[in-house]
């Protein structure tokens, strides 16, 4: 007689604590994990149908184990001709097991939520998944746990694969990869593949992630896997330039998400192939995506079209529909307030309203309009105020200061600009402190990851150990197998600890240059604004709107340079010439000053960090040339040294740098030497980084009594 199905156990591996995290899952995609066993035997049994309404399909393998991809509120079948069809709506990803039982049984309905006795390891595992998103550091030791019971490599690979998700999560990528490679090392899934081959993506290892997408057998995917792999194809296509190529890969995957209903894909993928056609410059084509989308979007849900018009809108502010953009974004401003009251968006999403409200600004600006742009500007700004989002609100002052200097309105461009500096510090303060968090939680996550690479070198050393105890015939053998495999373990563990600090010392390189570049600039513009106070000042105000007019410029360029390592060298010598001009401008009494460059120099091949040059040139006008009694002379002289080596020689017939620095206070003396320090500092760490690329040498420039000072700057090329 054929068996029917008893009852449904959905397993809850932790309380209803968790039911506050369905607001997240409601619009995306996640995996559920399950199994149908036999309620008594608890036998496995295979090639259960398992279905999703949204078009994903599976079955149940030798184990009874499925996975699928699914959302809430979706609804999953399961069809097996030896018992009833299941229909079970979703609600989360907590893993779900099916007991059937025979026929000629009572058979007993019951509707609720029971504790499952799957065993721990399954326990643990779904305890992993839940803290998954909200606690690192448990998840990942719920997994260490799940480790240490697991009994199969079917389990093994499992638990590798949820450590993956972890590390995917918060945006580990290296570890990522490591553990995915691991998951899928022996008969993995291809789920795990595709999941490895995102995170070589995400890693920037896009031949890696070529080589394990295409690797895939298409034919053993379901439908859902199959989109999703002409989907990662196209991304990583797109990050490498191949555009034609990405449009081709999007298109198949759209193929075959629009013939089994995947909506959800049909909406992405039609908003993907508008933002690579765009990026082409084909724009009607781009135009004509972007619109399909926005349709699509609208009937799945709010959140999910004002994402798709978001997306538009930038799409018409990139080729300058600016009053498009406008209609767009104004018309998802009360659409937002109603996701807000049903979710929290966090200052990084796009969807907030200050930052829409700043775009809707920026737009007015284009067209200058000023007073709308004025009008939404301030908005953003206090809605990024009370929402401490210090990023809207740095980039909405700065652009409300802009605004004002284009409608003349100096003065209050000048008070806004004051609050854009105070803005900065406090951005840059805050983000220090991040930049500390992080450093601690990826060392934490990091020693939990070598405690786990220990725990499977102890691992395989007892297995090892367990088989010379059952043969010993072959003591000899496996004693040499089991030394080698935990030297190569041990192996392993120490080049992944290498490759780990080194992205960690690089990383830290980085900030610590952006942390000094930031230092810099608000140094170098509180100066140059004194300048124009003393114009103001002395009631000079055509020389200060002339003076304000090069320094406005100079401003632009520093700014955009800001966040690069290293700029072409014929952009810093347009940078010096404009600097040095402006401070001419203002000690013409002082100094006077050449710029010479050797012919035979191809500046274009050379490279040099922003700003480097700079301080020393206003060292030299303000400390040396600025007290010398008569006037002096300020040379910049760009030579030849070798094929591959320029000398920058920067010289001033000033008072020097002893004279100087008796007549400077304690407070002046502190701040030169931050200063200057900080320059050290820079070139130390860029020299750690691209191996003795720059030289700073100073000295006297004479013996006379106005000594001056000689800098000299050795560049090499890449």
């Amino acid at each position: 007689m054929k068996p029917f199905i008893k009852y449904i156990i959905i397993f809850f591996s932790l309380n209803m604590v968790f039911a506050q995290d369905q607001e997240v899952l409601q619009v995306e995609m996640f995996t559920i994990r399950g199994s149908v066993i036999e309620s008594e035997t608890r036998d496995a049994i295979k090639n259960v149908n398992v279905e999703v309404n949204g078009g994903a399909y599976t079955t149940t393998d030798i184990f009874g184990d499925f996975r699928i991809e699914a959302k809430k509120d979706d609804e999953l079948t399961i069809r097996h001709k030896d018992f009833e069809t299941v229909y079970y709506t979703i609600l989360n990803n907590d893993r779900i097991t099916v007991e059937v039982e025979p026929s000629d049984q009572e058979v007993i309905s019951k509707r609720g939520i029971f504790k499952s006795k799957e065993g721990q390891f399954k326990s643990l595992i779904d305890s992993a998944d839940a803290y998954l998103k909200k606690d690192a550091k448990k998840s990942i030791q719920f997994v260490t746990d799940a480790l240490g019971e697991s009994k199969t490599s079917k389990e093994n690979r499992e638990a590798y694969e949820v450590l993956g998700d972890i590390y995917m999560y918060w945006k580990q990528y290296d570890l990522a990869v490591s553990n995915y490679s691991i998951s899928v090392k022996d008969k993995g899934t291809n789920e795990s593949k595709l999941k490895l081959a995102l995170a070589y993506k995400q890693n920037k290892n896009y031949q890696e992630s070529l080589q394990v997408y295409n690797g895939i057998k298409k034919r053993e995917l379901s439908n859902y896997q199959l989109v999703a792999l002409y989907e990662g194809l196209a991304d990583v296509y797109k990050s490498t330039n191949q555009l034609d190529v990405s449009i081709k890969a999007y298109q198949e995957g759209l193929k075959v998400a629009k013939k089994h209903f995947i909506t959800p894909k049909i909406t992405n993928l039609n908003s993907k192939i508008a933002e690579v056609y765009n990026v082409k410059g084909e724009i009607e084509e781009a135009k004509g995506y972007f619109s399909k989308s926005l349709k699509l979007s609208k009937g799945e849900n709010k959140k999910r079209a004002v994402e798709e018009t978001v997306k538009f809108a930038d799409f018409q502010n990139i080729n300058s529909n600016f009053t498009d953009e406008i209609k767009l974004r104004k018309g998802v401003l009360n659409d937002i307030k109603e996701i807000e009251a049903d979710s929290v968006l966090n200052n990084e999403s796009a969807l907030t309203p200050q930052r829409q409200k700043y775009k809707i600004g920026n737009a007015y600006a284009q067209q200058n309009d000023v007073a709308n742009a004025i009008t939404f500007l301030e908005e953003s700004i206090e809605e990024a105020d009370n929402k401490e989002d210090l990023v809207v609100q740095k980039d909405a002052t700065r652009r409300l200061s802009e605004v004002y200097r284009d409608a003349e309105d100096y003065k209050k461009a000048f008070t806004v600009y004051q609050d854009y500096v105070k803005l900065v510090d406090k951005l840059y303060s805050k983000k220090e402190q991040e930049i500390s968090q992080s450093t601690r939680f990826r060392k934490d996550i990091a020693n939990k990851q070598n405690r786990i690479v220990s725990l499977e070198s102890d691992r395989a050393l007892s297995e090892s150990k367990y088989e010379l105890t059952i043969e010993q015939s072959k003591s000899q053998k496996l004693i040499i197998y089991s030394l080698f495999g935990g030297v190569i373990l041990l192996l392993l563990a120490a080049f992944l600890m290498f490759k780990y600090i080194k992205k960690q010392r690089l990383a830290n390189n980085l900030l610590a240059l952006k942390s000094l570049r930031s230092q810099m600039n608000p140094h170098f513009i509180f100066n140059a604004l004194n300048s124009v106070n003393s114009f103001i000042a002395s009631n000079d105000e055509r020389t200060a709107n002339r003076y304000l007019t090069d320094f406005s410029l100079l401003m632009r360029a520093v700014l955009e340079n800001s966040e690069e390592d290293f700029i072409p060298l014929k952009k810093e010598i347009e940078l010096l010439e404009l600097y040095t001009k402006l401070e001419h401008f203002r000690f013409q009494d002082k100094f006077d000053y050449l710029i010479h460059i050797d012919e035979n120099i191809n500046i274009s091949e050379f490279q040099i960090p922003p700003m480097l040059l700079q301080p020393y040139i206003e060292n030299a006008v303000w400390h040396g040339l600025r007290y010398k009694k008569t006037k002096g002379r300020l040379d910049i002289e760009i030579k030849q040294k070798r094929d591959n080596e320029i000398a920058i020689i920067i010289t001033d017939d000033g008072i020097g740098r002893k004279k100087s620095k008796a007549l400077k206070t304690n407070h002046q003396q502190k701040q030169n030497s931050k200063g200057m320090g900080n320059i050290k500092k820079r070139v130390s760490i860029l020299n750690a980084m691209y191996k003795d690329k720059v030289d700073v040498a100073i000295d006297d420039f004479h013996d006379q009594e106005d000594a001056g000072t000689k800098v000299v700057v050795t560049l090499k090329k890449d």
